[in-house]
């Protein structure tokens, strides 16, 4: 009833993503841990929301007698088909503690209508 089943978390690093619509707006959380809100970009390409970003990793070890350094990078793009037109413009985005929220409203011609019936 309106709930779209989360995906799942992929092996080569995707962010998992959640998806809720309503009779007014779409919501879309994703878990992208580690990241800063530079490190990634969304956009609304037609009916595709597009989350597209990298991610770096970097640790270093100096102890008596051996150096350990460790750097990972890895790109990722998720596109996800919209269930309706939304009003790019209004929408809202909050990224915090690894996790981004996004509220997109859906257009007035994508919002439920009621039509009033009568009786003959």
């Amino acid at each position: 009833d309106g709930f779209w089943a989360p995906a799942t978390l992929m092996a080569d690093g995707m962010p998992t993503v959640d998806m809720e619509e309503d009779d007014s707006e779409i919501r879309v959380t994703a878990e992208m841990p580690g990241l800063e809100k530079e490190d990634f970009k969304v956009e609304v390409l037609g009916d595709r929301l597009i989350i597209r970003g990298e991610k770096k990793a970097e640790r270093e070890k100096r102890e008596a007698g051996y150096f350990y350094s460790e750097r990972s990078y890895g790109s990722f793009s998720r596109s996800l088909q919209l269930p309706a037109e939304v009003e790019v413009e209004k929408a809202k985005a909050e990224y915090k503690n690894g996790v981004l929220k996004l509220r997109l409203p859906k257009s007035e011609t994508a919002k439920a209508k009621q039509i009033k019936v009568s009786l003959s």
